[in-house]
């Protein structure tokens, strides 16, 4: 039986519990995967908003970018996630990693063309957004399935401070790839990240669907709806992120802010995507302390707070660079936190028959809630400027906050054992996410290992 994470205090709780990389290796390749993806994916993220507005110069390309990018997650991620409860999980994510290097080897090569066709980045866009979003969500959904119950919110922070870490590192690694070898070069570096992912995952033990796992059908995917529809805590953990990324993303604003109100050129631009990957990660390197937050409501509440009046600071920084990428990191930081309290909320409610789907909402709204943010702040862009679409997006996702509060007071009363078990359902409707004694969580995924074992892949990339 998996032995529980020592209790932590002090200034050592502080620091987030690296047990999950220490005590489990299907985790630590799994992570060592996401490490390296990730930093390829940010490069990709970077790059071809860039290339984009080099080509037209135009704020709304972007924007319909973003657009473009939407509309394959909502046609995939539902499939994919009745997908993901139904087959082998390390398989699938074999399929979506071998993709998305081909699609980072296609761009390359059209961003190396004299004159490539700017429908041809839009198409490329659409498939990986798509394939992406499936990617994410079968991650997303194995996390319960390769580390105990006890060391889930753990591994949760763990993951997201190595997601920020590459998130910092790809996008100011991008600025001056760009500006030093020029767009292909990034699209290049992403396809290299995927190979190198795909190696990782493909070290994996098997992840066999759970027995009672429905198959692949539209009423596996309504069942998935229904069970987010009738967990209202789950429901508020999804809208109150929706209203932090449609109303209080700027990104798209990037490249115009860079290139024309801060003359920062491409490093710059670099450096705005990454100044809030950068507060994220110190964020979340410090963010041991919500594996023991009770309140975990509360804080997705004044986590997405902070966020708005960052993003309002940043919008009003125009005067100075620096001061305009503090506020970014501020507004990193904070959405970590909200990020690692949200995440422990929807794994700790669903079940693992169920996981899949769930998470391929979570999906949806992560990918395509941020997306539908950049087509809000370029079209306001376009209308009344960027310093404007900056602020009133921060003022907006603060207000909607206050809306999304009274509408869903469970997250207030919300509370989380230290254990990870969830605490008060008498808030809520539905039927509680099915906890499993630690000794049961391993069983298909593969047992822990003990702190001295050692294994293939065991070394982090």
């Amino acid at each position: 039986m998996p032995q529980p994470s020592s209790s932590r205090g002090g200034l050592r709780g502080l620091v987030v519990d690296l047990d999950p990389l220490r005590l489990d290796r299907q985790f630590r390749l799994l992570w060592s995967a996401q490490l390296v993806g990730s930093v390829g994916a940010a490069m990709a993220v970077v790059a071809l908003p860039f290339e984009l507005w080099e080509l037209t110069h135009s704020s709304l390309s972007i924007g319909l970018l973003a657009i473009v990018q939407l509309v394959p997650i909502l046609l995939f991620a539902l499939g994919g996630g009745a997908i993901a409860d139904a087959v082998d999980r390390r398989r699938l994510l074999t399929v979506t990693q071998t993709t998305l290097a081909t699609v980072g080897l296609v761009m390359a090569l059209l961003a190396a063309q004299p004159n490539p066709p700017v429908w041809a980045f839009y198409v490329v866009a659409f498939v990986m957004a798509g394939v992406g979003s499936v990617d994410s969500l079968t991650r997303g959904s194995t996390l319960p399935r390769i580390v105990p119950r006890e060391r889930l919110r753990a591994a949760i922070a763990v993951n997201t401070m190595g997601f920020t870490a590459m998130s910092v590192a790809g996008p100011a690694l991008a600025g001056q790839v760009i500006e030093w070898a020029g767009v292909p070069a990034a699209f290049a570096f992403d396809c290299a990240c995927g190979v190198a992912s795909l190696a990782a995952i493909r070290m994996l033990a098997p992840l066999p669907p759970h027995p009672d796992a429905a198959r692949p059908s539209l009423r596996s995917v309504a069942e998935g709806l229904r069970f987010v529809r009738s967990r209202r805590i789950v429901m508020a953990a999804f809208v109150i992120d929706l209203d932090a990324m449609i109303f209080g993303m700027p990104s798209s604003l990037f490249p115009q802010l860079a290139l024309t109100v801060f003359n920062a050129g491409a490093a710059g631009y670099g450096l705005l995507q990454a100044a809030p990957a950068v507060g994220a990660a110190v964020g979340a390197a410090f963010n041991g302390w919500t594996a023991q937050a009770r309140h975990a409501g509360r804080g997705v509440i004044w986590a997405v707070a902070a966020w708005g009046v960052a993003i309002v600071g940043f919008g009003l920084a125009t005067f100075s660079f620096p001061v305009a990428l503090l506020f970014l990191a501020f507004a990193g930081a904070a959405d970590v936190v909200s990020a690692v309290l949200r995440s422990s909320i929807i794994q700790l409610e669903t079940p693992d028959r169920l996981r899949g789907r769930v998470m391929s909402i979570q999906t949806l709204v992560v990918t395509g809630g941020p997306r539908l943010g950049d087509a809000e702040a370029a079209a306001v862009a376009a209308i009344a400027g960027a310093q404007f679409s900056v602020v009133s997006g921060g003022l907006l996702c603060v207000a909607g906050l206050a809306a999304v509060v009274k509408l869903f007071p469970q997250l207030i009363g919300h509370e989380l054992r230290h254990d990870g078990a969830h605490v008060d359902d008498s808030a809520d409707g539905g039927e509680p996410g099915e906890p499993k004694a630690p000794s049961e969580v391993n069983t298909v995924g593969g047992p822990s290992e003990s702190a001295g074992a050692a294994g293939p892949g065991q070394t982090l990339a």
